[in-house]
């Protein structure tokens, strides 16, 4: 869990607590590893989403004798994974040995012996990716200590099989939630302050006279409005104490915010290779005014105007209800969301004016072939125009490059690395990869698509979990083979492509493509390559059919219509064409789509 910015998970569930009556406190308890073996370093272990060395740290202590992996034989063999890490190889085994063998134990010693344990009946852990040993570990180590205490476990690590598997694996979990647990945690406070029987919680999992039991999993919470605000008062103080925040007036700040959960698209078509919302897809939002209530209640609390949403999409009545209001009032927010990509110009400025600075939009692919085959909804021409627009209004867009689907073909990652020189000027992946294979997705469950074959856990669960534990039912990412018809080379054209573009993004002045107008008339300034910079002028016709495509993608027909030319929409279609082999603009299928932004303008 990232250090710099609070966990939703722990202050949503304390305030469901405290609503129904439970004193309850929350501990970060990653602040302190992080301030152990330094908050940098630590943030390099907890970004990363590949080969799982944050589980790998904890899993002797949480298995002890039984973890598989008393060496450092995962560092041994997936070194080259490991690079990320930014420690030269010979050191790499050494540094995350010491953390493991020393740092580990003296952190999990002094976590339990520090905190006010014996005043405690009941402890909850949160697990989402690379928590889960790291909570077995000091669980571990509590109910030995304190053997009356009552362990209860959730979060996305927990769902489905996951959570039962675990259950009845390990006998420090007492009792774990499958699922959203809005409702089930605190009838499970409840049940276990009054005696009742827990096997009757829906929505819970428990071990009862040596077996396993498991509810019927609840209803996904509706009245999004009636749950309480997450309280990060502890985060706070903690985070200052450790020295990872300082004690400031005004704080920079990313407060998780929630304003929807599920996804109305994937509930719709859901995406091929996302696992998320695995039992929880039916989309349900927040009303616009308890939204602007949240974020100022948060932002007089904390003394932060930075929010990221942790909706996985965002909900698009908010661009009629929510950020026109924010945008009149000028509060100042920074806002994060997640997006779908087809967002027009219009949406994008409206909401850079509504404050939102960053988006994480499902780009995914600039081919359309292989965007239907993942089930986007969308077409690359749009993903290209959401780029475009972004970028010219200050949001900041994050977005990966993905490989790997069944039925895919070379041709269509040909067409993406001959056109990625065209859009240097926009803002480049984070990373181009091959898609990873998350249970409860399509591809893992075969529900719609083909479903990937010989599929394994992937390969980190092996070094960290020991015989006891299945590891079918307990991973999230899997291993897989693939069954792609386009050759690895063609795979490193586009990835050598991608690192040109990234590339092009570290010089001291970026590349531009930006176009000045007047009636009739272009000029068309080129700085995507260094040592290429050009100018291209365009007047009459030619200039009208430009300028036709800036705003969003149009088709030649409609341009022949809109302009009344006594050209033929095959004419227009062959301008276009010429226009595309001098990199100006981005053709898919019947689409046209001007790539140069304007010089000038109101943003």
């Amino acid at each position: 869990m990232d250090a710099r910015r609070p966990s939703i998970q722990l202050g949503l569930l304390k305030s469901v607590a405290v609503a129904h009556g439970f004193p309850a406190r929350t501990l970060h308890a990653n602040l302190t590893f992080a301030k152990k073996i330094g908050v940098d370093y630590y943030q390099l272990l907890c970004q990363h989403r590949g080969r799982m060395v944050g589980d790998w740290l904890f899993s002797l202590d949480a298995f002890k004798d039984a973890a598989p992996d008393q060496g450092s034989h995962m560092v041994e063999e997936l070194a080259d994974d490991l690079a990320y890490l930014d420690v030269p190889p010979e050191k790499l085994q050494e540094k995350l040995t010491r953390i493991r063998h020393v740092d580990v134990p003296e952190y999990l010693d002094a976590l339990v012996d520090t905190f006010p344990w014996q005043e405690t009946a009941i402890v909850g852990f949160s697990s989402t990716f690379q928590q889960n040993t790291a909570s077995f570990a000091l669980a571990r180590r509590l109910k030995e200590r304190y053997p009356d205490l009552f362990t209860i476990f959730g979060g996305a690590n927990f769902d489905g099989d996951m959570g039962l598997e675990f259950v009845r694996a390990l006998d420090y979990i007492d009792a774990a939630v499958i699922g959203e647990g809005d409702d089930a945690f605190p009838d499970l406070l409840s049940a276990l302050a009054t005696g009742a029987d827990l096997s009757s919680i829906p929505g819970v999992a428990c071990r009862l006279e040596g077996q396993v039991k498991v509810t019927p999993p609840v209803s996904p919470t509706t009245g999004l409005d009636d749950l309480p605000i997450p309280d990060y008062d502890e985060y706070f103080k903690l985070a200052e104490d450790t020295g990872i925040l300082p004690r400031v007036g005004h704080r920079k700040v990313w407060l998780p915010i929630e304003t929807s959960r599920g996804c109305w698209w994937g509930a719709k078509h859901h995406c091929t290779f996302c696992g998320l919302n695995a039992t929880t897809m039916r989309f349900r939002s927040k009303s616009p005014q308890r939204v602007l209530d949240e974020f100022a209640e948060q932002a007089r609390r904390y003394r932060s105007f930075h929010f990221e949403a942790v909706d996985n999409i965002l909900d698009m009545t908010y661009l009629k209800d929510l950020f026109p209001v924010l945008a009149a009032a000028e509060t100042g927010y920074e806002i994060f969301y997640e997006v779908k990509a087809n967002l027009s110009r219009e949406q994008l400025r409206l909401m850079a004016k509504a404050g939102v600075t960053a988006i994480q939009p499902g780009i995914e692919s600039l081919s359309s072939s292989v965007l239907i085959l993942m089930r986007k909804g969308v077409r690359a021409v749009q993903n290209v125009n959401l780029l475009r627009w972004s970028q010219y209004y200050g949001i900041r867009v994050s977005w990966n490059l993905l490989w790997g689907f069944p039925g895919e073909t070379e041709q269509d990652y040909a067409e993406q690395a001959a056109v990625i020189p065209d859009l240097f000027h926009l803002p480049p992946p984070a990373a181009a990869s091959r898609i990873w294979l998350e249970r409860f997705s399509p591809l893992f469950t075969g529900q719609g698509t083909t479903q990937l074959s010989d599929r394994t856990p992937e390969r980190s669960y092996r070094y960290i979990y020991p015989d006891g534990i299945d590891l079918d039912r307990i991973a999230y990412f899997f291993d897989y083979q693939a069954e792609s018809h386009v050759s690895e080379e063609t795979y490193t054209e586009v990835r050598g492509a991608v690192a040109g573009w990234s590339d092009s993004w570290q010089a001291e002045l970026p590349p531009t493509l930006k176009y000045w107008a007047a009636p009739h008339f272009v000029q068309i300034c080129d700085s995507r390559r260094q040592g290429r910079d050009g100018t291209y002028t365009f007047e009459d016709t030619l200039a009208d059919l430009y300028l036709a495509c800036t705003d969003k993608p149009t088709t030649a027909a409609a341009v022949q219509r809109k302009l009344g030319l006594r050209l033929s929409a095959e004419a227009v279609r062959e301008i276009f064409e010429e226009f595309r082999q001098r990199g100006l603009m981005f053709l898919d299928g019947p689409f046209a789509l001007a790539l140069a932004l304007p010089a000038v303008g109101s943003r």
